[in-house]
């Protein structure tokens, strides 16, 4: 089957000019300026189908029993769907943007940088507006203006995702599914992390390491995101026919920067999943203690450490990624790209972690600490983990990623107006063109809007029209005309 995927990012946010200002407030603004310049009608997520806290393990904890009816500037829950179809707003005190559904990784990967062009012409809003004295929130004052992070931790102890999702059978057996992404999760940051000055949750202990999330994980499941979180999470929300569908909610990797290791990422855990789905056996890969494994290859940028593994063996993370690729086989040509790529990076890690600082975000920021380092600065130094702040700045004018780019440091797999035009044109093979086209073209018939379902304002009352299959709704099958009425949207969709 299609292997339909996205991702959530929380951004972290600050206002320079007013450092002690609450970041619910700032996100708010930012969803709200945002909203205000990109849209002509407003319309509230719908919270019907969702259920954050229903178990693959079998059990449900509710989070409510009636369903909340939000308004979409509400502060601290603001909302937007994008013309892209993708949702930014607010979640635990950051601006989120979940990136709309897409086929395959190369797409999931563009959308996902998208996701800074969106925050960053938040930013630009509010600063004009600023200037302007004027503010979007009643009520309110004007906002200063604001910069966005595109990391994962605060250096106080705190952490914020970088999520991934991947659609899978509901036939797979869980257990199975689990036992085998677990040794991929805890070695896959050779290639995805993005690198962190800092050993500890709270950066206690002076040092570099390759996660930035490596530290947080201190169980191997759980239904948890903000604490005790789990390596494998157990969140059955398929977002889809929950009756053929589950969705792999990856809460393991970092926030990356580089197009590199967000195409390795999401193509490799594809492959993976691939794999396991056409009975792949991957248990001899299990790891004794793979909670303080994840850690310890963290910890480890030499990439030489090794682990042992259930039968007696010790391999190196590297060693382990290994064997999960020649595991996997391709389907198409993104996989195949995918595949090569995997190998190629392997065997510069191996040769040498920071022969790929051309590519991944840790290497990229190692070699730039590795500088100051090798002149006589202390890596427990305040500038280092301004250094680490300022390479996941979204903005291109003050981004060290960004100035890496320019300078021909970093490779890059897409150019910037690729990036620019998906983050106002939703993908074309996935339900998420016609979320898009509606948000863009006939948000005044909509109330609510959610991944499976559109809430219309007909004349006889809200209606809901659910959209469960995630490769329906294309701009392939359904052809929206200039001007149709609400009823005319409902009798297409639903022929379609």
């Amino acid at each position: 089957m299609a292997r339909y995927m996205g991702t959530e990012t929380e951004y972290g946010i600050t206002s320079p000019n007013d450092p002690t200002l609450s970041p619910i407030v700032t996100s708010t603004h930012a969803v709200v300026a945002y909203a205000a310049m990109r849209t002509t009608a407003r319309s509230r997520w719908d919270y019907e189908a969702e259920h954050p806290l229903k178990d693959a393990r079998g059990f449900d904890l509710k989070r409510y029993h009636t369903v909340p009816v939000v308004d979409a500037n509400a502060m601290g829950v603001a909302n937007v769907v994008t013309a892209s179809g993708a949702r930014f707003y607010v979640d635990h005190a950051h601006p989120e943007y979940s990136s709309p559904e897409v086929s395959n990784a190369w797409d999931a990967m563009i959308y996902d940088v998208a996701g800074d062009v969106v925050l960053g012409r938040a930013a630009t809003t509010i600063a004009d507006l600023y200037k302007q004295g004027a503010s979007v929130l009643k009520d309110t004052a004007p906002c200063p203006p604001l910069t966005f992070y595109k990391n994962n931790v605060d250096g106080k102890g705190a952490s914020y995702g970088s999520h991934e999702n991947y659609q899978y059978s509901r036939h797979t057996d869980f257990a199975v599914l689990t036992r085998s992404l677990i040794p991929f999760f805890v070695t896959r940051q050779v290639i995805i992390g993005a690198g962190r000055v800092g050993i500890g949750q709270e950066g206690e202990k002076e040092g570099f390491q390759i996660s930035q999330r490596a530290d947080y994980f201190e169980q191997e499941v759980s239904l948890e995101t903000t604490l005790n979180r789990g390596i494998v999470n157990t969140r059955d929300e398929p977002h889809a026919d929950e009756r053929e569908y589950r969705r792999l909610h990856v809460i393991v990797g970092d926030a990356n920067m580089s197009q590199h290791a967000i195409f390795l990422k999401l193509g490799m855990t594809k492959l993976v999943l691939d794999a396991i789905e056409d009975e792949v056996d991957f248990r001899d890969l299990s790891l004794v203690d793979a909670v303080a494994d994840i850690k310890r290859v963290s910890h480890d940028p030499r990439c030489t450490r090794e682990l042992v593994l259930a039968d007696g063996r010790r391999l190196t993370a590297i060693a382990i990624q290994r064997e999960y690729r020649a595991r996997c086989r391709a389907r198409d040509d993104v996989d195949k790209r995918v595949l090569e790529l995997w190998g190629e990076i392997l065997d510069d890690l191996e040769r040498d972690p920071l022969s790929t600082a051309d590519r991944l975000d840790w290497t990229a920021k190692w070699a730039l600490i590795r500088g100051f380092t090798a002149r006589g600065v202390d890596i427990g130094d305040p500038k280092l983990k301004a250094l680490d702040l300022r390479y996941a700045d979204i903005d291109p004018a003050s981004s060290l990623y960004h100035a890496l780019v320019r300078r021909g440091r970093m490779r890059t797999l897409v150019d910037s107006a690729t990036i620019e035009r998906a983050a106002d044109t939703p993908p074309a093979d996935t339900r998420a063109w016609l979320r898009g086209t509606l948000s863009r073209n006939y948000g005044e018939h909509i109330i609510a809007s959610s991944w499976q379902s559109i809430l219309f304002d007909t004349a006889g009352g809200p209606r809901r029209v659910n959209i469960d299959d995630v490769g329906g709704y294309t701009r392939e099958r359904i052809t929206l005309g200039d001007n149709m009425s609400v009823e005319q949207l409902i009798a297409t969709i639903e022929a379609g």
